[in-house]
């Protein structure tokens, strides 16, 4: 179980509920290869009910602009992704090859061009190659085992892929969400993160299937961070096409809760995954902050901490040098005062109430060593709780981005 009603389902993806289906193949937008799949289509049986959150960053890419036009139409068929391009800052040519790419991919489901949605991820200025993709979109065969394909054909930097499912009982009828992300650079989003394609059978009610997503948005995908950059491209949408066929979540209704536990349930991993898999990662950072003034305050301390450079540069060397996570508290904007705050490494308690305390620093140096690093501080201030997620800074990192394009 991994909350109360709600069940993870192991190996589950983005096909894992009833109706959706999906596939991928290789264009050739990245490097060749049998493993190198670049092109892939998320369908739906049937209509979907459908919200998103997209990038607060004014350069958008064009499939951004097309998704968030069309995500809320209630007739939403299918997602056409690719990545090897992020179709961004390459003019009006953007648009126009993002609706050409919607359009080849309906015509292949058999469905209207405005049914489909539209998702790129990879180098900005670069325009997609659009011979390339006219020329690959039939090969696409979806199925109910799909999944994993598009989960790999959605990956640029990612060292794997990111999937999760979970079930869950409404009245006796079994609904399920699946859902699959990517992204391990440029991550630090003020709405939801890199790519997050998310699919239930479930019927919801549109008003509140929004509300919904960017409650957990809220507490998942949002509070990951890895360099502080928030892409072009990023977006989160959730299909739901009701063929569970449980009576539509309202608002009002009383299974209001428990689809919100199942949605956040299936995007908790997905976040640890993303923070998990960094560029040049070698170490898991959670930040949990408490006794916060305001559940804003909580969630903005615990991600500048996640965030901190030296906080990140600490955590991959090894040295529990706790008081740049006081620092990195301090400039949060969140309401911080020394004289009742209380920070623990890895459960040990290194600043309690305003005060530093003994430890034995050998034991928390090599609690430092594990691959996964757990901060907590307690804030004393109010009642409220919030946990990011991040990774350590690298040398790997700083290689690795310095040749990116070369």
């Amino acid at each position: 179980m991994t909350e109360k009603g709600v069940t993870t389902i192991p190996g589950g993806g983005v096909t894992s509920a009833k109706g959706f289906f999906a596939g991928a193949t290789c264009a050739g937008l990245k490097t060749r290869g049998n493993d190198k799949l670049d092109l892939g289509i998320v369908y739906s049986e049937t209509s979907c009910v459908g919200a998103g959150v997209f990038t607060t960053n004014t350069v958008v890419s064009p499939g951004v602009t097309l998704t968030r036009e069309r995500v809320s139409s209630g007739h939403i068929r299918g997602v056409v992704a690719n990545s090897g391009c992020a179709n961004a800052c390459v003019g009006p040519q953007g648009l126009t090859d993002a609706r050409e790419m919607a359009a080849l991919a309906a015509a292949r489901l058999g469905v209207g061009e405005d049914e489909v949605l539209v998702a790129s991820t990879g180098i900005i200025g670069v325009e997609l190659p659009m011979s390339l993709i006219r020329g690959a979109v039939d090969s696409i065969e979806v199925s109910p085992d799909g999944g994993p394909l598009f989960a790999r054909a959605i990956m640029t930097t990612d060292s794997h892929p990111k999937e999760a499912a979970v079930s869950f009982e409404i009245d006796g009828t079994t609904c399920t969400i699946g859902a699959v992300a990517k992204g391990v650079g440029m991550i630090h989003p003020n709405m939801a993160t890199l790519l997050c394609f998310i699919a239930t059978d479930a019927a919801v009610e549109p008003g509140f299937l929004r509300e919904a997503l960017v409650g957990t948005m809220n507490v998942s995908l949002n509070m990951v961070t890895i360099d502080g950059d928030s892409s072009t491209n990023d977006s989160a949408v959730v299909l739901a096409n009701g063929a569970a066929g449980n009576a539509p979540i309202r608002a009002e209704t009383s299974e209001v809760e428990l689809f919100q536990r199942a949605l956040t349930a299936v995007c908790t991993p997905l976040t640890k995954m993303v923070a998990k898999d960094g560029e040049g990662a070698t170490k898991l950072i959670e930040v949990t902050v408490e006794e916060a003034a305001t559940v804003e305050d909580a969630r903005r301390a615990a991600k500048t901490v996640a965030s901190s450079l030296l906080v990140k540069a600490a955590v991959h060397g090894g040295d529990p040098n706790w008081g740049r996570v006081a620092m990195a508290l301090g400039r949060s904007g969140a309401r911080v005062q020394e004289e009742t705050l209380s920070l623990y490494m890895n459960e040990i308690c290194v600043f309690d109430v305003g005060a530093p305390i003994p430890f034995f620093k050998e034991a928390i140096v090599a609690s430092m060593q594990k691959s996964e690093i757990k901060i907590r501080a307690s804030l004393g201030v109010g009642e409220h709780s919030a946990t990011a997620w991040g990774c350590d800074l690298t040398e790997e990192y700083v290689r690795f981005n310095s040749e990116y394009t070369t």
